[in-house]
């Protein structure tokens, strides 16, 4: 038997960003014994990179606004391919999750009678994003932090799970250890949350740190949860593109959101030329139309640079595909001729100054060459709406990890709503769960967890030569170069194929020195996860024969609304841990809130 450290509690929650923590609270204050693991440091979340601000219907700009508006905006920017329950629920909920965080000492930017400001956002009828500046996901996490830490729950910081440990069906615990010394650690528990975030570190461009290797999708898959419409990746249209070091770093929809515009190398305003027939009825298809509605509101049709993300990417890309980019491949984001400076320094201060310092731009003078960036992945674990529970007893996903909300696309802001609405869901289910759970309480199997530690240890002893650096770039390079924001059955296949050769030759990683901070074997183990969610992304990808929201191919250009637009695709393990697909119906919204759908604007 190894040696290991040993932990109990009723709930672990695995992240700490924003799900993670409002998890943890929930789950706190519902009485159970909670503890949160991360694998960074606390407050180290990309829920920081949220900047916009939180989408919520309080109607404080807009009294018309409210949760069935909210629902249908959703709904419409996630292609009809969203689980209804949770757009219901997302709407609804969302405004008493903001006020909230107030009560909890969140400091929102504020309306001129007091009220909390919202903000406009790509596919939103109205504004309805509750903000800070453009700081707001770092002020959620403050709080949230604040308030956990407040309340006694239990940190385990710079602390990888590899696995996840079963009691036969049940979930009984997960395995881990500590980058800092290398030494492992189980966490016995009924009930794990899943908080993980993303999978963008498999593509080359992207505006996830180090820590979105996938982890939460491949643990849920590797402990029978199932996986829904992994083949919807967003790429948000703006991301730095120069200088290299700093490529793909996020470029806040705020800067459109406040009336920047989106320019090609000629100078021209192009997003005119790529309004959707879906949103026609309600984007303005003239430059006057669009900045009266920047001006005073009183025609309320959007400005074409606020549709929703993946309709801008596909757009930033068809123009640099044309020649029409930017001298370092972008386009051009200006707000300099359309703001004062002082309104530029007010509202969008980290903006100013992540420019100014990493690119030596003052975006009060000049637009900002950007573009698209990996950004968002809408498919996930497959979730019961109301509880987050997962299909495996004790196993619950809210936030990035997990899939259903967003549909197709997500639209700015409901990134941060969501992680609170089921954040709090998940965290109270799983305490529940803990709390009642019949037939005795789970144990972790000895001989799992030397199985697990021998897994996480073989590339010190594979005898093999490959170097998981070099594993990682192709990989990257594969999923940037052949599926990408456009896809083709060839590109796929060879995807397929190139991550299928690299799992092969992931058996022979090798990693040298020992184990404490060893940033070789760190990669090792991660590895191991990017390349199933990888495959999972590629399989799915190659099996959804249509265009809809994050997953365009150029073979299938047509939106299928009477067979695709009604079927997941859902990923799961078979024997032998091969990945197998199926496709699943879509839950149908009742006749009240389809109805909502067919409303024109």
């Amino acid at each position: 038997m190894p040696e290991y450290e040993r932990h109990t509690y009723d709930v672990v929650v695995i992240g700490a960003g924003g799900s993670g923590l409002r998890a943890a609270i929930a789950a706190h204050e519902a009485g159970a014994r909670t503890a949160v693991v991360c694998k960074s440091l606390l407050g180290k979340a990309h829920t920081v990179m949220a900047e916009g601000g939180i989408a919520a219907a309080m109607g404080n700009l807009w009294p018309d606004d409210n949760w069935k508006v909210h629902f249908r905006d959703t709904m419409r920017g996630g292609k009809l391919l969203n689980n209804w329950r949770m757009a219901e629920l997302h709407a609804k909920e969302a405004p008493e999750r903001v006020w909230e965080l107030e009560q909890w000492g969140a400091l929102f930017d504020r309306t001129k009678d007091g009220l909390i400001s919202q903000r406009d956002f790509g596919g939103h009828r109205y504004a309805r994003l509750a903000h800070v500046g453009d700081r707001t996901g770092l002020e959620m996490i403050r709080t949230l932090q604040q308030r956990t830490v407040q309340l006694g729950v239990d940190v385990y910081m710079e602390c990888t799970v590899t696995d996840l440990m079963r009691d036969g069906d049940r979930i009984a615990g997960a395995l881990g250890y500590w980058r800092e010394s290398g030494r492992f650690v189980v966490f016995e528990t009924p009930a794990v949350v899943l908080a993980t975030g993303g999978i963008g570190k498999s593509w080359k461009v992207t505006s996830n740190s180090w820590e979105y290797t996938g982890d939460g999708h491949a643990l849920a898959l590797r402990a029978g949860a199932t996986l829904l419409n992994m083949e919807f990746i967003q790429f948000h249209p703006t991301g730095m593109v120069w200088p290299p070091s700093v490529r793909g770093l996020l470029v806040t929809e705020s800067v459109r959101g406040d009336g920047g515009v989106l320019r090609n190398s000629e100078g021209r305003r192009f997003m005119f030329d790529y309004i959707p027939e879906f949103f026609k009825a309600e984007t303005a298809d003239t430059e006057e139309e669009a900045d009266r509605w920047y001006d005073d509101k009183k025609n309320n049709r959007r400005p074409p640079e606020l549709l929703p993300r993946d309709e801008v990417a596909r757009a930033i890309n068809s123009e640099i595909k044309a020649g029409r980019g930017s001298p370092h491949g972008g386009v051009f984001l200006d707000i300099a001729s359309r703001r004062s400076p002082e309104y530029i320094e007010k509202r969008l201060p980290s903006m100013y100054h992540q420019f100014m310092e990493l690119a030596e731009v003052d975006i009060t003078r000049e637009p900002m060459e950007i573009g698209p960036t990996c950004h968002y992945v809408m498919g996930g674990v497959e979730v019961d709406p109301d509880s987050a529970a997962s299909r495996v007893p004790g196993l619950y996903a809210a936030g990035e990890v997990a899939g259903g909300m967003h549909g197709a696309n997500r639209l700015g802001g409901n990134s941060l709503s969501d992680l609170l609405v089921f954040g709090r869901r998940a965290g109270e289910h799983a305490a529940a769960y803990a709390s009642e759970i019949g037939g005795g309480r789970p144990v972790v199997p000895d001989e799992d967890v030397t199985v697990g530690v021998r897994t996480a240890l073989a590339p010190f002893d594979s005898g093999g030569a490959e170097n998981p650096y070099r594993i990682q770039q192709e990989l990257q390079d594969a999923m940037q170069d052949l599926v990408g924001i456009i896809r083709r059955e060839q590109e796929m296949q060879l995807a397929l194929k190139t991550i299928h050769d690299l799992q092969e030759r992931s058996k022979a990683l090798a990693v040298e020195g020992n184990r404490q901070y060893n940033p070789g074997w760190n990669l090792a183990l991660d590895l191991r996860n990017m390349l199933l969610v990888a495959e999972a992304v590629a399989l799915a990808a190659m099996e959804r024969k249509e265009s809809r929201g994050g997953h365009t191919r150029d073979d299938f250009p047509m939106t299928d609304y009477d067979f695709w637009g009604k079927r997941n695709v859902v990923i799961e393990l078979a024997g032998g841990g091969a990945v197998h697909l199926r496709l699943q119906d879509l839950p149908e919204p009742p006749p009240e809130l389809a109805a909502l759908l067919e409303e024109p604007h």
